[in-house]
């Protein structure tokens, strides 16, 4: 009876143990995603009439592959952004032009893609085009590449001006060679966009928005650009020429983490 009881011992306790190694390598259950709050909108559902080319959706970007978090190529932002944007798309309208968004609400998780790409000193892939002059080990230094982006709090976008009617932009091929964004427009990856001095993204002085070098039609651009956003709320950061928040932020301390998808908007399409 003893020996039979320390052969069930043996037994279960052999049992647990396997059962316990199990549950170890068991895969974790994915939670729900995350859900924008209310005031949280796609472009679209305001002003369909905003171009859009989602970069980070696609891998025409300094990454070179699509980013996480990215689920969808729409553009969301908070809703007073979005309505500014309505108003200075009307304006540029009747000047014969038409806003084109590369950028709008990003989620934490991309922000910290970036990150983890940046810290990868190897992954020079993208370099002929988006940083052809900056070394990599500089990106945080020189503020390239944070760890927080005012992206997260949904009413920072990255806007530029077509004029119109607007061409068609070809996609980009994976592999295909890279052109210096800061090459002449002609030579440069194609994009109906004008010519704003350089092209999107570009990790170079020269995105500056009053950078000296960028002068005629180019300069009237980026003011042109400049002045009609300004004049609704919106805020230029001076090291990028597309680069503009909506003020006063209704989310100013908060950095979001729901996908950019129009199911993070819970049906508000």
């Amino acid at each position: 009876m003893t020996r039979l009881t320390s052969v069930t011992r043996a037994l279960i306790t052999a049992l647990a143990a396997l059962l316990a190694a199990s549950a170890s390598v068991a895969p974790a259950q994915a939670g729900p995603e995350p859900k924008a709050p209310r005031d949280f909108v796609t472009l679209r559902s305001v002003d369909p009439t905003i171009l859009q080319e989602m970069r980070y959706f696609t891998p025409h970007n300094f990454v070179g592959e699509r980013i996480d978090g990215y689920h969808q190529p729409v553009c969301i932002l908070t809703r007073p952004a979005a309505e500014a944007l309505h108003k200075a798309q009307r304006k540029l309208l009747r000047q014969g032009y038409t806003l084109k968004v590369y950028d709008c609400y990003r989620p934490q998780r991309a922000v910290d893609h970036f990150v983890r790409w940046a810290e990868d000193l190897d992954d020079q892939s993208m370099k002929g085009e988006f940083y052809p002059n900056v070394d990599k080990t500089r990106l945080f230094a020189d503020g390239y590449i944070a760890e927080k982006s005012g992206h997260s709090r949904g009413s920072t976008l990255d806007v530029t001006l077509v004029k119109l009617p607007a061409a068609p932009t070809r996609p980009y091929r994976p592999g295909e060679p890279l052109v210096p964004c800061v090459a002449p427009r002609d030579e440069r990856f194609p994009d109906n966009s004008v010519d704003m001095g350089t092209g999107f993204d570009c990790f170079d002085t020269l995105s500056h928005t009053f950078d000296p070098r960028v002068q005629g039609a180019q300069r009237a651009n980026r003011l042109l650009l400049k002045d009609t956003l300004e004049g609704l709320g919106f805020v230029n950061l001076a090291e990028e020429w597309w680069h503009y928040t909506f003020k006063p932020e209704p989310h100013p301390g908060t950095y979001f983490d729901f996908p950019v998808s129009r199911k993070s908007l819970a049906g508000r399409h």
